[in-house]
Parts: C-alpha cells; structure tokens; sequence
C-alpha cells in the first residue's frame, strides 16, 4: 500500500465535490479555512452552485471530471472533497482507476466519500483519508482535537497511538494487526455486489453512520455479516453512531444489542465508541494504513 507525500506550507490543494452540492454560503468560509491550514484551494467547478443538477454539486461526469483532473493535474499536491451527502458511488465506473495510480495524493473526506476511500485503497493501493471536510466541519471554528487530527492527516504525522478517550468500550476481547478499511456504514454496505466491493480479508473494519433507525443499522450489519464481512475481517472498530436513537425502545433493539447478536458471533476483537465519524470532536484515520488493535487495552495504534 502506498502512502502519498504529504502536504506541505503552500502546497496546492483540489477542492472538489463528488457528492452533494456546497450551501452558496458556505463556499467563500470553507476557502478561508483551507488556507488558514497553509495550503493553497484550487476551487474546481463540482463546487460552484451553479453547477448543481438535483441533490448533485454537478452531474456525473462534471463530479468524475474534477477528480480525474485533480489527480492528473501535477501542480495539485492534495485532493479536499469540501462535503459528503449523496452521489460519490455514481462516479466508480467513470474513473479511470489506473491513471489515478499512477498520480498518487492526499485525498480527504469520509460519509458519502467513502466510496471513494474503498475504491483508492483497493484499485490504486493508495492509503486515502478519512477527515473532517471543509463545509461540513471546519467551515467555522471547531475544536482543537479535531484540527489537530486533521493536521497530522494532512501533514504526514498520522501515525502512532490514535486517542481513545473514555467513551471506547471493549465489546469483544484480543489483539489484531492489518490495514485500516472501511468508513461510513451504509456505503459500505452499498458496495457490496459491485467491482468495488470492500475486501475485509485480514483487515480491521471501521464502521460508524449518522441519521439512520436502528433496524436499518440491523439490517446493514446483517448484510455484511451474511457477505462474510466480519467472518474475514482481523478485528472490527465502531465509531459514532450520529442521531441513531431506537424508534420505541419497547419494541425494538437497540445498537449494543444488535452488534451483540449480529457482529459478535464472528469471533473477532471488537472495540466500539472511537470519536469518529460524523461527530465532534473527531480523530481522522489513515484508510489502508497498517494498524494493530488491543481490545483488552482498548488501544489503537497506526504502524505506517
């Protein structure tokens, strides 16, 4: 797996929308934020307006279009997806896999893009970022901790013990050591059945959502368990389960409850609660990066 270069004061960065469109008034702030962190936005078209068709920033091919150029266009050093929403998976036909690999960049961004972050990882073998994005998070103001994992991200210093806080619970015990896949659960769960699909071999499994029922939850995770996804996986992570309440406690299971019955039987070493995901703060993490697990400990360390 290749790890790109880092960033670096004054490199010049893409920033693009593979997904929904960018609030008018949220463009100009999130300009503003990318170079209060020292780089150098180059303002692609996917995230003018303007250019919206539906809930999309721009139709398919302008969205494949700016990525493609990105990756292609040498004075970009990195790749900032300004937000998520919906649409990132109707770009994976239109890319060219094996061109983009042969121009490996910090690329960002994680909910919707991770389609994108699988697709990188698995077709290109490049490490991808899962990161606060500009007009969803650091738009405006945000905590240190999340800025300061941003900037590890950004600037090549991701490595090492991740913070673990108070909030992780060990839910099934033991070590285990591989890269670091997945990301936001219901796009997971869509890649399935595609030539994208992820690939959890030996591999530990991070998975958080934002905004959906608990049987939806149920039935994601039950998805992947009859794919084999946790049967193959090292070891599993949860992040932040975002406005997920049970619909009527009464009459329904709750989150534990379903990762207990459904996720659990596999066998592997399971740590849930990391801040990460759709919350703040938020920790970034490196997608393909290698990555060694203590359940017992409740420890998560990135290797390389």
């Amino acid at each position: 797996m290749l790890t790109p270069n880092s960033l670096y004061p004054g490199a010049r960065v893409a920033l693009l929308c593979a997904s929904s469109a960018v609030p008018e008034d949220k463009l100009e702030p999130s300009i503003a934020a990318v170079k209060a962190l020292g780089l150098e936005p180059v303002v692609y078209p996917s995230c003018y307006y303007v250019n919206r068709h539906g809930y999309f920033a721009a139709d398919d091919a302008q969205r494949a279009k700016d990525l493609q150029d990105a990756f292609a266009d040498a004075s970009i050093q990195g790749i900032l997806c300004i937000r998520g929403g919906y649409g990132a998976g109707r770009l994976l036909p239109f890319l060219n896999w094996r061109d983009i690999a042969r121009h490996p960049k910090v690329f960002c961004g994680y909910s919707d893009v991770t389609a994108l972050l699988i697709a990188l990882n698995q077709c290109c073998r490049m490490v991808a970022y899962q990161t606060p994005m500009p007009s969803t998070e650091y738009y405006q103001p945000v905590d240190e901790f999340t800025m300061t994992y941003l900037r590890r991200a950004l600037f090549g210093a991701l490595t090492g013990p991740m913070p673990m806080g108070d909030t992780v619970e060990t839910l099934s015990a033991g070590k285990a050591q591989g890269p670091l896949c997945g990301g936001n659960l219901s796009l997971v769960r869509d890649s399935l059945g595609t030539p994208w699909e992820i690939d959890t071999k030996g591999k530990l499994l991070f998975l958080e959502d934002i905004g959906e029922k608990t049987y939806r939850i149920d039935d994601m995770l039950t998805q992947l368990r009859n794919a084999g996804k946790f049967a193959d996986c090292a070891g599993v992570l949860f992040g932040a389960w975002t406005d997920c309440p049970p619909e009527d406690p009464q009459q329904t299971l709750e989150i534990p409850e379903i990762i207990r019955e459904v996720v659990l039987p596999a066998g592997k070493p399971v740590l849930a609660g990391l801040s990460c995901g759709h919350t703040l703060p938020t920790m970034s993490l490196p997608m393909g990066a290698e990555a060694v697990m203590d359940a017992d400990a409740k420890t998560l360390e990135v290797l390389v």
